[in-house]
C-alpha cells in the first residue's frame, strides 16, 4: 500500500509540474512549439490568445511548454526542440555575441515593464530602497533580466549592488518563493502569482514593483532562429497577429474579464486572486499595445546589459530584431 501511495504522489507531482505546459490538438493546423521562460499571469495576453482560439483561427496548432529560465528556453530554441522562444531578449543578444551562426531573432515584444516585485518579510508601508543596505535579497540568475533589473534599480538609487546588498543568485528560477517561505533572506524578487502567494501565506509583503521603478524596458519578447523565420514567414506573421489580438483584448477589457479567460491556465489559483494580479499588472501599463520592438527599446536593453557587465559592446538592432 505504501508503494502505491508513493506512486500516486509521484504521478500527482508530475501533473503539477506539467501544469505550466499547455497543449491543444488542432484539426489540420500547422503545429508550432513555443517554449516560455515561465508560466506567469505576467504573460496574460499570450494566454488570452490561446484560450480564445486566436492561434487556431490563424491556422496554427500552438503548444506551449515552460522552460523555467531564459537559458533553458534558449537551449530549447537553438536545439530545435522549440520553434519559438518567449523570454528576455538578453538571451538573443548573448547568443549572437558568442558567435552563433543560426542565431535567434526577436520578432515580437509582449511586455514593456519588468514583471517582478520586491517582497519583504515585514509590512513596510513607507518602503525606502535604502532599507536594502546590509540586507540579503533572493535575486535571479546572473545575466538574467530579473537580476539585472534589480541591480539597475539599486544603482539608480545610489546603492552598490555588489558591496552594500547581499544578492543570492544560486537558487533555481521558480524556487525562490519556497526558499523565502522557508526562512532564507530578508527580501525576495518574485513574479506573480508567487508574490501574491507569499502575501496570502502571511510570510511576505509586496513593498515595491520593479516594473514601476525601472520604467519602460523591453522585458520579454518572442524570437525564432533566423533560418526558421526565413523558411516560415507566414507562420511568424500568423503568430504575431494572434498575439496582437491578445494585446488588444487585454487593453480593451477589464481585469475581471481577463482573469476569467485565462483562469484555465492557472487552475491552482482562484479567479479573484488572478483578477487581483491582472489588475496589478494592468495598472502599471505592463503590456505593449502592439508587438513592435523599437530600436530605442533595444538600445536601452543593451545599456542595461553593459551597465551590469554582461555585455562588452552593442550588437546590431537590424540583425536581432525583425518587426
Amino acid at each position: 500500500m505504501k508503494r502505491i501511495s508513493i506512486l500516486l504522489l509521484v504521478i500527482m507531482a508530475a501533473m503539477l509540474l506539467l501544469a505550466g505546459c499547455t497543449k491543444k490538438k488542432g484539426s489540420g493546423n500547422i503545429p508550432v512549439k513555443v517554449n516560455e521562460v515561465a508560466h506567469s499571469i505576467f504573460y496574460a495576453p499570450q494566454y488570452v490568445a490561446y484560450e480564445l482560439g486566436y492561434f487556431e483561427e490563424e491556422g496554427l496548432d500552438v503548444s506551449i511548454e515552460t522552460g523555467f529560465g531564459a537559458d533553458k528556453t534558449m537551449t530549447a530554441l537553438l536545439s530545435g526542440n522549440a520553434d519559438i522562444g518567449f523570454m528576455g531578449s538578453e538571451s538573443t543578444i548573448y547568443a549572437y555575441a558568442e558567435g552563433a551562426s543560426d542565431y535567434a531573432v526577436n520578432f515580437a515584444q509582449l511586455t514593456q515593464r519588468a514583471g517582478n516585485f520586491l517582497v519583504s518579510r515585514t509590512n513596510e508601508k513607507d518602503f525606502d530602497w535604502n532599507s536594502l543596505r546590509g540586507k540579503s535579497v533572493l535575486g535571479g540568475r546572473p545575466g538574467g533580466m530579473p537580476e539585472m533589473i534589480l541591480e539597475y534599480i539599486l544603482k539608480q538609487k545610489g546603492i552598490d549592488p555588489n558591496e552594500e546588498v547581499e544578492i543570492v543568485q544560486n537558487i533555481d528560477f521558480g524556487l525562490t518563493s519556497g526558499a523565502f517561505s522557508g526562512g532564507q533572506a530578508d527580501y525576495t524578487v518574485e513574479f506573480e502569482p508567487g508574490a501574491t502567494a507569499l502575501e496570502d501565506e502571511g510570510v511576505g509583503y509586496v513593498v515595491a514593483s520593479l516594473g514601476v521603478e525601472s520604467g519602460y524596458v523591453p522585458y520579454t519578447a518572442y524570437s525564432a532562429k533566423k533560418s526558421y523565420i526565413e523558411k516560415n514567414p507566414d507562420i511568424i506573421k500568423k503568430f504575431k497577429k494572434a498575439i496582437e489580438r491578445g494585446l488588444e483584448y487585454v487593453a480593451a477589457h477589464s481585469s475581471k474579464d481577463i482573469a476569467k479567460v485565462i483562469a484555465p491556465q492557472f487552475a491552482e489559483t482562484d479567479v479573484d486572486t488572478i483578477c487581483k494580479i491582472v489588475d496589478r499588472y494592468k495598472s502599471q501599463d505592463t503590456w505593449k499595445r502592439t508587438t513592435e520592438f523599437t530600436e530605442e527599446a533595444f538600445d536601452l536593453l543593451q545599456d542595461i546589459l553593459i551597465s551590469s557587465g554582461e555585455l562588452k559592446e552593442k550588437v546590431p538592432y537590424s540583425d536581432l530584431v525583425q518587426n
